[in-house]
């Protein structure tokens, strides 16, 4: 049986409130990050908790932070600069408190990670992170991906990603505009995964979130 628990882990500027379910077989480890904190974004969010169940479906151990200034995260939003700094730190510690978990082949478990809207726009910024430290993540899953000018809030720079990052995004999305993701993804020759009558939070939709990542999960553990 998995087990939810709930974890502050130091950070840099204070603590980092972190929700963990484990898997008693695991074959991985899932960061996922959560939706703007200054518009009501939390790791309750059901995009996000729908990202965790996927990823604990295919064997993984999931975490769920919040970002600093909410639940129990301390710190002030920084626009991403020092969430990511904060991801970093929550990556560090897993790395850590995982590191007896091996797979059969003897290596160290994967970390995939996953985001939503602007945490999906911090986790581009993470993984650039990881892979000039050496240490790249396996695999990432973006969300409603927050690219270009979004209205009530700023103009993202999205990071480049690997070319096999799944890219998933609702047709209706009034938040971010589908337009905004195909202009960052096509110089990257990223494929995007359409889901036709889906707004920014997958009402009514959730369920084809688990059907694409399930599919895909086999492209990328043949």
């Amino acid at each position: 049986m998995s087990r939810h628990e709930r974890f502050l882990v130091d950070g840099p500027d204070g603590k980092i409130e972190v929700f963990v379910e484990g898997h008693e077989s695991p074959q991985g480890i899932a960061l996922i990050a959560h939706p703007h904190p200054l518009f009501g974004g939390t790791a309750d969010n059901k995009v996000v908790t729908t990202l965790a169940r996927a990823f604990r479906e295919q064997g993984c151990i999931t975490l769920r932070p919040h970002f600093r200034g909410v639940g129990g995260s301390e710190g002030e939003h920084d626009h991403g600069d020092a969430e990511t700094e904060d991801l970093l730190a929550l990556h560090a510690w897993a790395r850590e408190i995982y590191a007896g978990l091996l797979l059969n082949s003897g290596a160290p478990l994967p970390v995939y990670l996953a985001g939503f809207s602007f945490g999906a726009y911090v986790t581009t910024r993470l993984a650039k992170r990881l892979a000039e430290a050496g240490d790249p993540a396996k695999w990432l899953v973006l969300v409603g991906t927050a690219a270009g000018f979004v209205e009530g809030a700023r103009t993202y720079e999205t990071q480049a990603v690997a070319a096999d990052t799944l890219v998933i995004h609702g047709s209706q999305d009034e938040t971010v505009r589908l337009e905004n993701v195909l202009a960052w993804a096509e110089p990257l020759d990223l494929s995007v995964t359409v889901v036709p009558g889906a707004d920014h939070f997958f009402h009514r939709r959730l369920h084809l979130l688990r059907d694409i990542i399930q599919r895909a999960w086999a492209g990328v553990h043949p």
